[in-house]
Order: structure tokens, then C-alpha cells, then sequence
């Protein structure tokens, strides 16, 4: 009975299909489209109807307009030597003007002569399977990290007022920003915000502002149209526009370019930004985590970071302290440590000889948690088993303990913002290391260059002064 009927219910079963799909004739105008088409994409059947399907500006459409090979055929897929069939994963852009990545089958419809009567194409919106992987790759990052406080390690009241911190923030959408030296696990805290808040269940994208040029910086950031700049060969979804209605963290804010700076305050203002090579305003729900191990306002003074973006992020600072203020939660971290490299060895090291905590307790860390984190998969390489020795430290780690024997009262110098606090300090490591440039480096906590540079501004001579 149905069979016979078939024609009758024709447009009743297109319209139960989840996929979109619309039937396009052979010049390219749009002929049908189903119900599950337009909830896909916001456009009604008397939006497009009519319409060329160019208006979708599918990034992998293969228009030859201008192709001499084709000819008359203003698209591939018509033509005769073409199989007719396409699959691929692509993004079409939505009445709203967002980018919907899909998984898009092409078909052409041809009559008994084997003329092109048009095509059949049905679109599959796979944002959440975009949307899976970003997570997948989020919680990869995150099996590393999976004890105490979403993933932090430490006791200390210092770091119980950065717990404390966290929780609150997460009742809030206002901007966060962590201050903290690297190495001190700031991608971290900033996973802890997004996980402890109200936007948990939605996307979290962290992204390192430094590691990319202004240009390339731009696109990832905010996205591009196809063709708007040379080698744009797809449309490309931005950050920000993944991250519609969660949390992204923008690591090293410090580093932005200034032109990048005034599209960053446009979206904390307005929630609105712009593609590369497009003038559409594209609107964007998201709570803006940022850090930097940089001082912002003496960048802003220096007129390398824009004072009006600073306001905007700096709502809720969160001050993230080195080890060598934290020492109590040494311990913890390298049981810690030695537990996740057993596992991933297979070796049967139980700890750390006395000696070497004690020697783990007095270093200064200039590496902070990351440093110490690199020490210990050092001496797991070294040692077979049992006990971690100092023998099985790196020797950058042997020699400051060399040094710390020959000045038992070496205290941790704690940096002032004076300079002249900061020239004593320069000449009291000097002298206790002699003039060794590097030594006084890890006994300050900052590398050599800072050293040299010191050095120059404040016109120490060493072979005078220093050296004894």
C-alpha cells in the first residue's frame, strides 16, 4: 500500500530525515530543502529557494568559474568526467553568519542519457564531534594532572587562599587573569576555573598567545574566510568562536600584539568580533581567562600594552606563588612525581634519600614546579632503583648545591621593585658566587641574560668589585 502511494508521502519522509538536504538544480539554484535543513542552518525554504547554493559559501565547494578546463561546467561535481559523487567535511556558513562545521554527501541526479539534472546534497552538523575533540585533547593534557585540587598539588595556607580564590571565581563570568612566574602551573588554575564554574559542561579552549606571529595570532584567534589572505584555502573557525557559551584561557596575554590587543577589548566590551577578510559581526558568549608571568603595568607604561585592556582583564587577579614560597608542598610534589613515573616506567624507585629532600627543601627552584617536575624524570633515567640520590640529580642541581655547602646561610633573596634593593641584591649572589654569572642567576631566580643586563645597567665591575 505504501509502495503505490510512495510519491504521496514523498515530502513527509524527506522532512523525517535527521540530515539536512536540499536538491539543487543544474545552474546551481536551490529547488528544495527539508525541515531538518533549515533548523540546521536558519534558513527557511523561502530564504534559499531560488537561490544559488553559493550563498551557503561552502569552503569545500570547487567552483571553476574562471577554470578553462571546465569550461561551461561552473562547478566540478557537473561535470561529465566528474563521478558525480562527493564527500567531505567542510564549513557552511549559517543565517546568522556562523561557521557550522558539517560532514556534506554530494550527489548528482542524471536522466537515462546521462545529462546532469541536478544534484542531491544532505549535510551533517558535526559541531559536537569538533567540539569532542577539543575536549579529548583537553583531557589528554589533564591525565597528568589528576590529583588534589583539580589537579594542583599543595597544602601551604598560600595555596588554600589560591583554592579559595578559584571556587569563588567560579560562580562569576567576569574576567580572570593569573599572575604567576613560569613554571608555577598556571594552565592549571586556569583548567581549575573552568571546571569549578557554571560553564563546566560547555567548551574550554586554552591557547598560547605567544606562540604564533600577528598574522597568524589573528586568524587563530578570531578565524578567516576562505581566500582572505595566500594559503586560506577554508574558512576557519576561530577560538573565540569555538568557545561560544564556555571559558577560554589565553596564556601569555602579555605577548599580544598591540592591534590584536584592541580586537580583544572590542569582544570584552561589545561580545562581538570579525572575522579575517569579513566584514560580518559575529556574536560570542565567553568568560576570558588570561594569564602572564609579566608585569602588564610596567608594559603599560612602557606604552606595549594598552591601559584600557588591562582594566578590562584585570578584574580578578589571582597571584599564583613560586615553589621557593611554598616549600611545605615540596614533599607532596614529588610523591606525587614518583608515583605518575613508576607508573610510566615500570621502576621500582621509592622516593628520595634524606639528603636529597633536604637538598630539594634549601634549592631555590628558578624552574618553579616545572623544573622540579624535569629533576625527577632526570633521576629516574639515572637511577635503577630504590632511592634517588644527589648523584642522580642533573648537574645544573649538583652544583648549586656545591655552593650552598660553601654558604650555609644562603637565604632565598626575595626581588625588590628599588633599584638600588636590586643592585645589593645583584652584588651580595656575585660575591658569594664569586662572579659566576649563572650561579647568581639560580640564587636570584632569573636567568643569566637578567643577570649580563643588570650588570650593565648598574656599571658593576666585576674584576673590582665582585671577584676576590
Amino acid at each position: 500500500m505504501l509502495g503505490k502511494n510512495l510519491h504521496k508521502y514523498w515530502n513527509r519522509i524527506i522532512n523525517t530525515m535527521h540530515e539536512g538536504l536540499i536538491v539543487i538544480a543544474a545552474d546551481g539554484t536551490i529547488v528544495m530543502a527539508n525541515q531538518s535543513f533549515e533548523l540546521l542552518t536558519g534558513y527557511t525554504s523561502s530564504d534559499i529557494i531560488g537561490k544559488s547554493c553559493t550563498m551557503l559559501e561552502c569552503d569545500a565547494c570547487e567552483l571553476a568559474i574562471k577554470s578553462e578546463k571546465l569550461q561551461k561546467w561552473w562547478c566540478a561535481l557537473f561535470d561529465p568526467d566528474h563521478p558525480g559523487i562527493k564527500q567531505c567535511r567542510c564549513n557552511l556558513i549559517k543565517k546568522d553568519g556562523t561557521y557550522m562545521p558539517v560532514l556534506k554527501n554530494a550527489t548528482v541526479l542524471r536522466d537515462e542519457q546521462g545529462n546532469s539534472l541536478g544534484a542531491v546534497e544532505t549535510v551533517t552538523d558535526i559541531s559536537k564531534l569538533d567540539r569532542l575533540d577539543q575536549e579529548v585533547a583537553h583531557l589528554s593534557r589533564r591525565l597528568d594532572s589528576e590529583d588534589g585540587f583539580y589537579g594542583i598539588i599543595g597544602t601551604s595556607p598560600i595555596m588554600q587562599q589560591v583554592f579559595d580564590i578559584i571556587l569563588k571565581v567560579g560562580t562569576s563570568d567576569a574576567p580572570v587573569i593569573i599572575y604567576g612566574e613560569s613554571g608555577t602551573g598556571k594552565e592549571l588554575v586556569a583548567n581549575a576555573i573552568h571546571l569549578s564554574g557554571h560553564r563546566k559542561d560547555k567548551a574550554y579552549v586554552p591557547f598560547n598567545c605567544a606562540a604564533l606571529n600577528e598574522s597568524l595570532l589573528e586568524s587563530e584567534l578570531f578565524g578567516h574566510a576562505k581566500g582572505s589572505f595566500t594559503g586560506a584555502y577554508q574558512h576557519r573557525i576561530g577560538r573565540f568562536e569555538s568557545a561560544n557559551g564556555g571559558d577560554i584561557f589565553l596564556d601569555e596575554i602579555g605577548d599580544i600584539p598591540l592591534s590584536i590587543q584592541v580586537k580583544l577589548l572590542r569582544i570584552l566590551d561589545s561580545k562581538e568580533f570579525e572575522r579575517v577578510g569579513e566584514q560580518k559581526r559575529i556574536n560570542t558568549d565567553v568568560r576570558i581567562i588570561t594569564a602572564t608571568n609579566k608585569n602588564l603595568e610596567q608594559l603599560v607604561a612602557q606604552n606595549k600594552f594598552r591601559e584600557d585592556l588591562f582594566f578590562r582583564i584585570n578584574i580578578i587577579p589571582i597571584f599564583l606563588p613560586p615553589l621557593r614560597e611554598r616549600v611545605e608542598d615540596i614533599p607532596a610534589l614529588v610523591n606525587t612525581f614518583i608515583q605518575r613515573l613508576m607508573s610510566k616506567t615500570g621502576k621500582n624507585i621509592t622516593g628520595l634519600s634524606q639528603e636529597t629532600m633536604e637538598s630539594f627543601m634549601k634549592y631555590n627552584w628558578p624552574g618553579n614546579i616545572r623544573e622540579l617536575k624535569g629533576t625527577l624524570e632526570y633521576a629516574f633515567v639515572i637511577a635503577e632503583k630504590g632511592l634517588i640520590h644527589i648523584r642522580h640529580l642533573p648537574r645544573k642541581f649538583t652544583m648549586a648545591q656545591s655552593i650552598t655547602g660553601r654558604a650555609d646561610s644562603f637565604a632565598v633573596p626575595q626581588l625588590m621593585n628599588d633599584k638600588s634593593s636590586q643592585k645589593d641584591e645583584l652584588i651580595n649572589a656575585l660575591r658569594q658566587t664569586n662572579g659566576n654569572q649563572s650561579q647568581a642567576a639560580q640564587i636570584l631566580g632569573i636567568n643569566r641574560v637578567t643577570v649580563w643586563n643588570r650588570i650593565k645597567k648598574y656599571n658593576i665591575n666585576l674584576k673590582k668589585n665582585i671577584v676576590v
